[in-house]
């Protein structure tokens, strides 16, 4: 489960005629301060891969050509606070005031069945998986000045004066934390970013402590 995960117990060896299960899907947890264009790159790096995007659930409304059910799972705060009792939620945090949480069920769903699960959350949700899912991958996306940023979220046209200077001000804070993850990407050219993206997920299929004693056997007997 992904709750309370503890290190493995070494594999025993396998009798040749088992049913090969399928290896664990990598968890791939994808943050950054709002407006720094996670959305846009996580769709180009996933275009035409078979991984799971795990869709957040968010008490904020939609933005203008955003999709209940493929962007967000846009609830209730009474609905929201209903799935934090029954611990259905991997994190949640709040941010400028609107709730967002990860729900457990679907990707635990995916990781079992061996397919890699991308989670794009806020920076505080992400903090709250690091110490709870250890194998967890980390990826920090920063944009390349902060004066780009905020050219970014008046772009938007969809937020206060106000609420882009408490957006600002949380960036700050939250992109001097990036040196706790594993990896940071600038996204100053979405093509280059989507790349680093990819770089780093090959890098970690291939890393060497993920291979199975039954892949390493098949390797020495083929």
């Amino acid at each position: 489960m992904l709750t309370g995960m503890m290190a493995a117990a070494p594999e025993p060896t396998p009798h040749p005629t088992e049913p090969r299960s399928p290896k664990r899907g990598l968890l791939i947890v994808m943050t950054g301060a709002s407006g720094v264009g996670k959305g846009t790159i996580r769709e180009r790096w996933l275009a035409d891969q078979d991984i799971f995007y795990s869709v957040s659930w968010t008490t904020r409304e939609a933005r203008p050509g955003e999709r209940d059910g493929t962007d967000y799972h846009f609830v209730t705060r009474e609905a929201f606070e209903a799935e934090i009792d029954r611990n259905g939620f991997l994190e949640h945090a709040e941010f400028v005031g609107n709730h967002y949480g990860t729900p457990i069920a679907p990707i635990e769903a995916a990781l079992a069945r061996g397919q890699d699960v991308v989670l794009e959350i806020e920076v505080l949700g992400a903090m709250q998986i690091k110490p709870r899912i250890p194998e967890a991958i980390l990826i920090f996306i920063v944009p390349p000045s902060l004066t780009e940023l905020r050219r970014r979220l008046e772009g938007r046209a969809t937020e206060t004066p106000e609420r882009i200077e408490k957006r600002m001000t949380r960036a700050r804070e939250e992109i001097l934390e990036a040196h706790n993850f594993h990896y940071v990407v600038v996204n100053d050219e979405v093509d280059r970013a989507v790349a680093e993206l990819h770089a780093i997920q090959m890098a970690e299929r291939a890393r060497a402590e993920r291979l199975t004693l039954r892949e390493l056997q098949a390797i020495v007997e083929g």
